[in-house]
């Protein structure tokens, strides 16, 4: 198969930042996706309907004239948002999903939520309005090794908050090792997972390949190789519960290149490429368009995209850098090559 023709997908984790970040980023993800779940973790993160709209209005300006990309916007939780406000997001009809941090997970996250107790009354009228709760799935105490932060939150967080909301929507955002597919696989329809392109390609040796690789350093940390071949067996399985989310995440390079490098990492120039890449190890290219196109709308309850997108089986330069007015972002793969090409 050397030409791929696919629904036009979408991603349903992705990170735009704002200001002269956003305008470089927009159009990288606009020309391969028709809509995205947009983070709300900005240095004033989107706590609310009115700064959800203003942010989408940002990222409208910045589509490509002639390019059709809709953002579907989310609201950031903190101990004091309230179910009034979720009532007034869902009122607005772009904002798609509630986002839940735990305080000093990841980048811009201080204003996270400190003790989930705290917010009982908003999982309530999520599962009241059927509105998503998106899950960065890490506990951030210091006592816990990095690697295991993932498992620990599911056994200690995970698992109690749906057995107190057992209807409650959950996608548990860019999950990295065995026992999260196990865990949402064995969970109820209401619960997913989204995958990022470099979960599926990258383990953890490949931090340390030639030394210290910051432009390989995210959040959750990447694992060991045991289970990104489990991650990349759930991607490529057929299973509605996994769908895609690139967790693109912009950082000016001097941010990552330096003595405590930002996590995060820039997929969005070339994410269907990559995803293509990784389909295509395995031999499944036939169930990219699923997990591209079609998962990750039925579960939120959009229509599937009419428009079509076409790879081609053809090598492609990525460049080094990518340059905006205040800096320039590295781009996953930088000076290398993928083996797809977007037509």
């Amino acid at each position: 198969m050397d030409l791929l023709k696919i629904r036009k997908p979408d991603d349903m984790h992705l990170h735009l930042r704002d200001g002269s970040m956003l305008s470089l980023v927009v159009p990288h993800t606009a020309r391969q996706f028709s809509r995205a779940i947009v983070m709300p973790n900005l240095r004033n993160p989107v706590v609310s309907t009115d700064l959800a709209l203003a942010y989408r209005e940002r990222i409208v300006g910045a589509v490509p004239e002639g390019c059709r990309f809709e953002p579907l916007m989310t609201l950031y939780l903190t101990d004091n948002t309230t179910p009034e406000e979720i009532d007034r997001a869902v009122a607005s009809n772009v904002i798609k999903a509630v986002k839940y941090y735990p305080a000093g997970a990841t980048t811009n996250s201080d204003s996270g939520v400190t003790d989930i107790r705290k917010c009982y009354a908003v999982f309530e009228a999520l599962v009241s309005h059927g509105m998503p709760l998106l899950v960065h799935g890490e506990v951030t105490s210091a006592e816990i090794d990095i690697f295991d932060r993932e498992k620990v939150f599911i056994d200690l967080i995970l698992k109690p908050l749906l057995e107190k909301f057992p209807e409650l929507k959950i996608v548990l955002e860019h999950i990295t090792t065995k026992q999260a597919v196990s865990f949402v696989n064995l969970a109820g329809e209401n619960v997913a997972a989204t995958i990022t392109p470099h979960h599926l390609i990258l383990n953890r040796n490949d931090l340390f390949k030639g030394g210290i690789r910051p432009h390989h350093y995210c959040l959750p940390i990447v694992k060991r190789e045991e289970h990104r071949l489990a991650l990349l067996e759930a991607a490529t399985s057929g299973s509605n519960k996994f769908f895609l989310g690139t967790d693109s995440a912009p950082h000016e390079q001097m941010t990552k290149e330096s003595s405590c490098g930002c996590a995060g990492i820039y997929s969005a120039f070339s994410a269907m490429q990559l995803y293509a890449e990784a389909f295509d190890s395995v031999g499944k290219l036939s169930v990219l368009e699923a997990f591209s196109s079609v998962h990750g709308a039925n579960f939120y309850g959009l229509p599937v995209n009419s428009e079509m997108l076409v790879l081609a089986r053809k090598e492609e330069s990525i460049p080094d850098t990518l340059g905006y007015e205040n800096g320039c972002l590295v781009p996953f793969r930088a000076g290398e090559t993928v083996k797809w090409t977007l037509q």
